[in-house]
């Protein structure tokens, strides 16, 4: 997709023009009292969720859709989406009289697909992912004569989603700091360009996921470059590659950027929650977790800092995992792998190592007549320090000790399943798997992978997301690899090898 090379000024007053309060409110810019209090500066939450779509996706979608032409709007719309922009593309075509079409993946949760459906828009079902539905929305867009109303890479999008950045200034005109999620670019894009032509010195910092930074990479890059994979856990800005014409403004406009772990982004919905009583969907927390992180590394006080919560479409079972993995996110829990011996007393000894410091988990199982493998939960009153002086002191004592605070499996899976040692040697290899939520994926699996090798482990973790996590292991030997490699190809799900992870040697092999 091409653009003419639209100024700053251009943006200006397509933003200044831009009719979006036909059916988007003007949302509350709300104070976080304990967080400014615990960060030392004022912080304040634009709060998108407040939309009737629940997301600021729909400032964009009506943007696009007033401006058509007559015939445009005769003929209809049509999007792909499984998202919020899926739901603001419906409602706006609802308000203006607009037939609205919107394709989503038969993956799709019913939840969403109601939603789309309450708002106003016709729903297709098609394909198992983002891909597949997208090919044919722009099947069907050439078929009909349908308009393509993109998520994010447009100008008239960019500029729906720039009044954010004008409701920001109206409402506070001193702020230092504004801090953006960034999926596709269009709300980054559009609220720097409005920022850097009316207030310079404000400085606009994008947020991005570490394991869906395509923003990150087309800078490194110097260009849009399309990422292997994303992390689904925020979906809301799982984009494996940036538009063309929002990396052309963020390069631009942007004035840094800061990448975020999902136990970040989990320690910034608990905040949000603890200050507004708002549940934010993962995505919608991103740029809060950033402006956190970036505070803290740039020992930023007494300053004025300004961030979006931009969606609220969680599913409720995902906070299953927020619950979980928060307290690792603000650093208040470290995990441990210790040794102890196998005795009477032993266990006593440890805790009184730790000094009456709360046990958050305690997984153990006998293992051999001398030593025991303990994975251990401990609550954190003095962050990384304290956990680092716990490590010592019980290195100090003799005990054996791994921190799996930082370790994915362990804490996705493993601390689950400890005590499930073979009784015999295995030549294994452990794998980490995305697996789709839909009929037949497990199937698809066992088909393509259980019926050519043994499974000697098998372990599934779903937090209420469109993906679910699984850990397996296959008895493979070194001759088997390139044809297991071949059939892991042909299976077609994201996946990770972990034979070597430390956890899983600890505890499981």
């Amino acid at each position: 997709m091409t653009f003419t090379n639209q100024t700053g000024a251009d943006y200006l007053r397509q933003i200044l023009r831009a009719p979006v309060y036909e059916v988007a409110l003007v949302t509350p810019f709300q104070d976080m009292p304990r967080l400014s209090a615990r960060l030392n500066n004022r912080v304040q939450l634009k709060r998108e969720d407040r939309q009737p779509v629940h997301s600021f996706k729909l400032r964009g979608a009506y943007n696009m859709i007033a401006n058509l032409t007559e015939a445009q709007k005769q003929a209809g719309i049509i999007t792909a989406s499984a998202g919020n922009h899926a739901q603001g593309l419906a409602l706006s075509g609802t308000k203006l009289g607009v037939k609205a079409t919107i394709v989503m993946p038969k993956t799709t949760p019913d939840i969403k697909v109601d939603a789309v459906r309450g708002f106003g828009g016709e729903v297709v079902l098609f394909g198992n992912n983002f891909d597949e539905a997208k090919a044919e929305a722009e099947r069907l867009a050439a078929e009909y004569h349908y308009t393509f109303v993109p998520p994010f890479d447009h100008p008239l999008v960019i500029a729906g989603q720039g009044t954010i950045g004008m409701e920001m200034l109206q409402q506070n005109g001193h702020l230092d700091y504004i801090f953006v999620p960034v999926g596709g670019g269009g709300l980054a894009a559009g609220v720097a360009v409005l920022i850097k032509q009316l207030m310079p010195e404000i400085k606009v910092i994008a947020v991005e996921p570490e394991e869906s930074g395509c923003l990150k990479a087309a800078l490194d890059a110097g260009e849009p470059v399309v990422l292997e994979q994303v992390s689904m856990f925020a979906d809301g800005v799982a984009v494996k590659r940036i538009g063309d014409e929002t990396f052309r403004l963020c390069q631009q406009y942007l004035d840094g950027h800061i990448s975020v772990s999902s136990d970040e982004i989990c320690a910034a919905v608990k905040d949000i929650f603890e200050d507004t009583r708002a549940i934010a969907e993962p995505s919608g927390a991103l740029a809060l977790a950033g402006l956190k992180k970036y505070a803290e590394q740039h020992q930023l006080t007494g300053k004025q800092l300004g961030t979006v919560l931009s969606g609220a479409n969680t599913n409720f079972h995902g906070l299953r995992y927020v619950s979980e993995r928060c307290e690792l996110g603000e650093k208040r829990e470290g995990l441990l792998a210790v040794t102890i011996p196998e005795r009477k007393g032993a266990f006593f000894e440890f805790c009184q190592i730790l000094g009456g410091r709360a046990v958050t988990e305690f997984n153990y199982r006998y293992n051999d007549d001398s030593l025991a493998n303990v994975f251990v939960g401990i609550r954190l009153a003095g962050g990384p320090e304290e956990l680092n002086s716990i490590i010592q002191d019980l290195r100090k004592a003799g005990y054996p000790v791994i921190d799996l605070s930082d370790d994915e499996i362990a804490k996705l899976h493993i601390r689950y399943m400890i005590g499930g040692k073979p009784s015999k040697p295995l030549k294994e290899r452990l794998y980490a798997f995305e697996f789709p939520e839909y009929p037949g994926a497990l199937l698809k699996f066992l088909s393509t992978l259980g019926t050519h090798w043994n499974i000697s482990l098998f372990n599934y973790r779903n937090h209420g997301a469109d993906y679910g996590r699984v850990l397996c292991a296959f008895e493979l030997s070194d001759d088997d690899l390139v044809r297991f490699s071949a059939h892991l190809v042909e299976l077609g799900y994201q996946y990770k090898d972990e034979t070597d992870n430390p956890t899983y040697r600890f505890f499981l092999s």
